[in-house]
This record gives C-alpha cells, structure tokens and sequence, in this order.
C-alpha cells in the first residue's frame, strides 16, 4: 500500500474493533498497537506490531520489512523507553530494551520458524535486525 500510515490507521482500528484480532495478512497472529513518544518530536506515536510471548514479556522485531533502515518506533523506544501496549482490549505499560546476544539470537530464529516471512525481511538488509523486549511494568499494590 503506498500510504503505510492510512494502512496502519486502519489495521489498528480493525483491531480495536475486533477485540485486539485482526483478519486478512494477520489473521491467527499476535498483534499490539505499541504506543511511544516520537524522539524527534516528543508526539504520541502508535505502530502496530507482530509479537511473541515470553513469559509475562512481549518480544517485537524491529524489521520494518526488510528496509535499509530501523523502523522510528525503534528510535522511539531508545530514546524513551517507557511504552504502553495495546494487547487484545487491555492497555499496559511497558519498559523496552534491546536484547542482545543469545536472547535476542533465539527470539530472532523463533520469531523466523513462526513467521517465515521474516526471514525474507533479513535477506533484503545489511542490517541486524533488533529485537526489543517489552516488560510490564510492576503493579502497585492494592
């Protein structure tokens, strides 16, 4: 779609819609709506992304498709670590930070067996694609 923004406006409103699924491309896969602060413009920013589940964590693949470059809410999230998530009809914080090493090595080849087409995504950049882990952030007690 040449308009990748009106083409996350409306998958993010169809989730919303649908109680966090979502058809078509995404049927049957993990899917959040991160929310970040735009490093550049310190704007509220919402990306809609494939995910894994690791534990009480939430693991997203900065990948943008292959491209050149790392996608801006990866940028976002360097700058500003503390995000809220979208999953399903809840709304969580978060704290990001990038795995690195053999972590993020095993979330990168799973995410790869689950979703083939991320592997296609490697093969189109030079880059490493990273691979940000998402963790709630504690409770208060009640």
């Amino acid at each position: 779609m040449a308009d990748i923004n009106a083409w996350n406006a409306k998958l993010m409103e169809d989730f919303r819609q649908e109680g966090g699924k979502v058809g078509g491309n995404f049927e049957g896969v993990n899917l959040l709506v991160l929310h970040t602060t735009g490093a550049k413009t310190g704007e509220a920013r919402m990306n809609p992304l494939v995910y894994q589940v690791a534990g009480p964590n939430y693991v997203v693949f900065a990948s943008g498709g292959g491209s050149s470059r790392n996608p801006d809410w990866y940028y976002n999230l360097l700058a500003c670590p503390f995000a809220a998530i979208e999953v399903g009809t809840e709304t969580k914080g978060v704290t990001a930070r990038v795995a690195e090493g053999e972590e993020r090595d095993w979330y990168w080849d799973l995410q790869k067996r689950s979703i083939p087409a991320f592997a296609d995504h490697e093969t189109k950049t030079s880059r490493l694609i990273p691979v940000v882990v998402l963790e709630p952030d504690p409770e208060e007690p009640t």
